[in-house]
């Protein structure tokens, strides 16, 4: 039996192809796929790839090289367990956490399986969501509760991006936060820096659309940093959601003395800092990678009507539109956020 996915193939090369069914492994949950994301991860990775995708030596927890089913943003329906699973059981409603972990190396057993050795993500180093079905380890998944739906579920996964860069920031109550960049990690981050009590939320961007969404989910101002410029030595906690100098330098000028400055932009360049100035006004630099134990926290908020992450979403478009619809117009429009492509739709 044969489904359709989208296969990376190789840069500005995706196709939607038929796909055999494999069997499962013993400890696999296979699901019929509600709704994938399209994440900034997967944009570079057509526009500029191969960055994470394994194309020579398969990855080891996953085994697969390319060309593999992209994406990582995903939820669907049980429709098959394997013979060792007992957490999942058939017609489940699931959201997929896809970072791949092996269980026991120093990381992994410290409870750190975001830093795991052989860390990966389904749908980057592994088999992912763009297609009519996916099987992941069933320690990927968890249960959604039934407050929560599909379109939420599908945001769950950027939303643990953000959810786990305030846990790297440490306690934002009362905080003066700023977060430079309003795409699809920054505005959730707006969200969640509401939710959990900053006193000041600023947002930069250069899309006056992004900049509108900001202020409607909660930040006090948003700007364009062409038309205006984050006030300097201010802000207890900047996220730079971005992953560009320009970005960075703004970040790193707005923190106090004995900030905190959080990296949540994926660096695809070299970017260079003053540290002769942050070693004089004890600026903190944190980088976070993944997430861990973000879902079920996520999942709670949702169910209780305190966080609605699906508001960011612009669009959603078929499989066999992912592409000319999703990908190049998340290229070439500032004002798309978050199109989720819907495989079975």
């Amino acid at each position: 039996m044969s489904h359709l996915a989208l296969h990376w193939h190789g840069r500005r090369d995706l196709r939607v192809e038929a796909r055999e069914r494999p069997p499962l492994a013993p400890d696999e949950v296979r699901l019929s796929v509600a709704y994938c994301g399209i994440c900034g991860s997967d944009l570079h990775e057509y526009a500029q790839g191969p960055q994470a995708i394994p194309t020579v030596t398969p990855h080891r927890l996953s085994g697969v090289k390319a060309p593999l089913v992209i994406g990582h943003e995903f939820c669907g329906t049980v429709i098959e367990v394997g013979s060792d699973v007992q957490s999942i059981a058939l017609g489940d409603r699931v959201a997929v956490e896809p970072e791949y972990r092996c269980g026991v190396c120093t990381a992994c057993v410290r409870g750190d399986y975001h830093l795991c050795d052989d860390w990966g993500f389904a749908g980057l180093m592994g088999h992912g969501g763009m297609a009519q079905e996916a099987a992941v380890p069933a320690y990927m998944l968890h249960r959604l509760p039934d407050g929560v739906s599909f379109e939420d579920a599908a945001l769950l996964e950027p939303a643990a991006v953000a959810r786990h860069a305030i846990n790297r920031a440490g306690e934002v109550y009362g905080a003066r936060c700023a977060v430079v960049g309003a795409g699809p990690i920054g505005l959730l981050l707006v969200q969640l820096l509401k939710l959990f009590g900053a006193s000041e939320i600023v947002a930069t961007d250069m899309s006056e659309a992004r900049c509108a969404k900001a202020l409607a989910l909660g930040a006090d101002r948003a700007f364009s940093p062409r038309d205006d410029a984050l006030t300097a030595n201010h802000f207890d906690v900047v996220f730079e959601a971005v992953g560009v100098q320009s970005a960075l330098d703004a970040a790193l000028t707005a923190t106090r003395k004995g900030g905190k400055v959080i990296l949540a932009g994926l660096f695809v360049e070299t970017a260079q800092m003053n540290l002769f100035d942050m070693v004089n006004r004890e600026v903190s630099l944190l980088t976070t990678l993944g997430y861990r134990d973000c879902y079920p926290d996520l999942m709670n908020h949702i169910a209780t009507g305190r966080f609605a992450p699906a508001q960011i979403v612009t669009r959603k478009v078929p499989l066999d539109r992912a592409v000319e619809d999703g990908f190049e117009a998340l290229l070439g429009r500032p004002e798309e956020i978050k199109i989720l492509v819907q495989p079975n739709g």
